[in-house]
C-alpha cells in the first residue's frame, strides 16, 4: 500500500490552545491511524524565534506542545515527531529555496504585508520594526514541508498561501535543477477541515496567541469554564431567535459536536436559546473531550527527560533515513558536489557522451502550467497552457513514449528547429526509459 505523506507543523510560542488542536492536533492525530499515512509531527522551534525573542518562554512552550500532542494520542514509534532545530537539513535547504524564491511571491506575503500596512498607519517607514525573519518565514515553511516531500499539509484557512508558495519555490527549483522523471520536489496540497477552518477566540478574531484572546487547551476545569462564559456576545435576549453562523459560541460549539448536535444546537439558537445556556452547552461539550486528555498531559508534563529523549531519537531516525540522504541528492542537484567527480563529468563529454534532452516543468502568473523539452539551452519544445502540472505530465510522459507524432497542436517547435531533431531527442529519452526499465527488471 502507497502512503501519503501528511505534515503538521506548531510554532513552539506559547501554550496550546483550542484552535490548535481543533485546526492541527485532532485533525492531525487522526489522520496518522489510517494505514495510508506516513505522518510527520514536528516543534516548530525556528520559527518561534521570528516573534519571541524569550527563551525561557520558547523552551517551556516546546515542552508543552510535545507534552500535548503526546496526551492527545501520538505514537512516537509509529510516525515522525521531532523538533525542528534538531534536523538541521531542514535549514540547509531553506538556503537552497531562499535561491529560487522570488522576493515579488515573498512581498506579497499575508504577515509581511499586514505589518507594512501598519507601519504606513502610523506614519513608519516600511520595513520599520520587521526583521528578515518574519519576511522570509514562507520560505523556511516551504523548507519543512518539501525537504520531506509531504503531499498533505493540514493548515488554518489563512495559511493556504503558504502553501501556495511551497509549490511555487517547489516548481522554480524542479524548473532550473529537475526534468521528467526527475523532478525534486512533490508539490504539496493544503487541507483545511471545512467546518472549522478559523477557530474564533474569545473576542471573535481569529483564536491566536498574538490576540491574547485563546483559551488554553489543558487549563484547569474551572478556568475553562471561567473564560467560556467571558466570550464576547451580542445583547439579544432569551427568547429572541440569534444567528448561528454570525456567533462566536456556535462556531466554537460545531468545532466539538457532531452533526446531529450541531443541528440541535442551530435550531436552539433559531428558537431564542439564552447565551448563558448556550455557554453552558458549550463548556460541558469541551471539557467532556478535553478532561481524559488533560490527565494524561500533566501527567507527561512532570517527566520532561522523557520528552526529550523522545524527541532526540525521533530526530535521530529521521535524519538518517530521510533527511541526510534527501539534502545529499539537493546538494548534488545544485551542483555542491565533491571535486573529484569533476574529471569523470568531463569525461563523458570528452568520450561523447552528451547530455540527454530534459523536459522542464513550470506555471507562469496567469496559473497556467507549461513544459518545455532543452537540449542545453537550446528550446526544442514548447507547450501551451495546461490546468494542472499532472495535465502536463501526463502530456510529456505521452511524448516520451510515443514520440513526436503526439506532439499535438499545442506544442509548438523552439526556433530555428526541425521536426527531426526532436524526433531524435524523444527517440534518446524513449531508449534511456527502456535502459532503466530493463535495469530496474533484472535488479529484481
Amino acid at each position: 500500500m502507497q502512503q501519503t505523506r501528511v505534515l503538521t507543523g506548531i510554532t513552539t510560542s506559547g501554550t496550546p490552545h483550542l484552535g490548535n488542536y481543533v485546526g492541527a492536533i485532532r485533525p492531525a492525530v487522526a489522520s496518522s491511524l489510517h494505514a495510508d499515512v506516513e505522518a510527520f509531527y514536528f516543534l516548530a522551534d525556528y520559527h518561534a524565534l521570528i516573534k519571541v525573542q524569550d527563551p525561557v518562554r520558547v523552551q517551556r512552550s516546546t515542552l508543552e506542545i510535545a507534552a500535548t500532542w503526546l496526551a492527545c494520542g501520538l505514537a512516537p514509534e509509529k510516525v515522525w515527531f521531532y523538533r525542528q532545530s534538531d534536523v538541521p537539513e531542514i535549514a540547509e535547504l531553506n538556503w537552497l529555496l531562499t535561491c529560487v524564491a522570488g522576493k515579488g511571491v515573498l512581498n506579497r506575503a499575508h504577515a509581511y504585508k499586514a505589518s507594512v500596512d501598519r507601519n504606513r498607519e502610523a506614519g513608519e517607514d516600511d520595513d520599520a520594526g520587521i526583521s528578515a525573519g518574519l519576511f522570509m518565514y514562507p520560505v523556511l515553511m516551504a523548507a519543512d514541508i518539501l525537504l520531506f516531500n509531504a503531499q498533505k499539509v493540514p493548515v488554518g484557512r489563512d495559511q493556504i498561501q503558504h502553501i501556495e508558495m511551497a509549490r511555487d519555490f517547489a516548481q522554480r527549483f524542479n524548473h532550473l535543477y529537475g526534468g521528467a522523471g526527475n523532478e525534486h520536489f512533490v508539490l504539496p496540497e493544503a487541507v483545511i477541515e471545512e467546518q472549522v477552518a478559523t477557530l474564533p477566540g474569545l473576542d471573535g478574531r481569529k483564536m491566536s496567541k498574538s490576540y491574547d484572546n485563546t483559551i488554553p487547551l489543558f487549563c484547569a476545569r474551572p478556568e475553562l469554564k471561567k473564560l467560556i462564559y467571558s466570550i464576547v456576545t451580542d445583547s439579544l435576549a432569551p427568547g429572541e431567535a440569534k444567528d448561528a453562523d454570525s456567533s462566536n459560541v456556535f462556531q466554537l460549539y460545531q468545532a466539538f459536536a457532531d452533526a446531529g448536535e450541531t443541528a440541535s444546537m442551530r435550531q436552539a439558537f433559531a428558537d431564542g436559546i439564552a447565551w448563558g445556556e448556550a455557554k453552558e452547552a458549550l463548556f460541558e461539550r469541551i471539557d467532556a473531550e478535553i478532561s481524559p486528555l488533560r490527565e494524561k498531559y500533566e501527567s507527561l508534563m512532570a517527566r520532561p527527560g522523557e520528552i526529550e529523549a523522545i524527541l532526540r531519537d525521533g530526530a535521530s531516525r529521521l535524519r538518517r533515513q530521510l533527511a541526510a540522504p534527501r539534502l545529499a541528492a539537493l546538494r548534488e542537484a545544485v551542483g555542491l558536489r565533491p571535486l573529484s567527480q569533476a574529471g569523470a563529468a568531463d569525461a563523458d563529454v570528452a568520450h561523447g557522451k552528451p547530455s540527454l534532452p530534459v523536459f522542464k516543468q513550470y506555471r507562469e502568473d496567469n496559473g497556467r502550467f507549461y513544459f518545455k523539452l532543452m537540449a542545453g539551452e537550446r528550446v526544442l519544445l514548447q507547450s501551451g497552457g495546461f490546468d494542472s502540472p499532472r495535465d502536463a505530465g501526463q502530456h510529456i510522459a505521452l511524448l516520451r513514449r510515443e514520440g513526436y507524432a503526439k506532439a499535438g497542436p499545442a506544442i509548438t517547435l523552439g526556433e530555428g528547429i526541425g521536426a527531426d531533431e526532436v524526433r531524435t531527442a524523444l527517440s534518446s529519452l524513449a531508449e534511456e526509459d527502456a535502459r532503466k526499465a530493463h535495469k530496474a527488471a533484472g535488479a529484481r
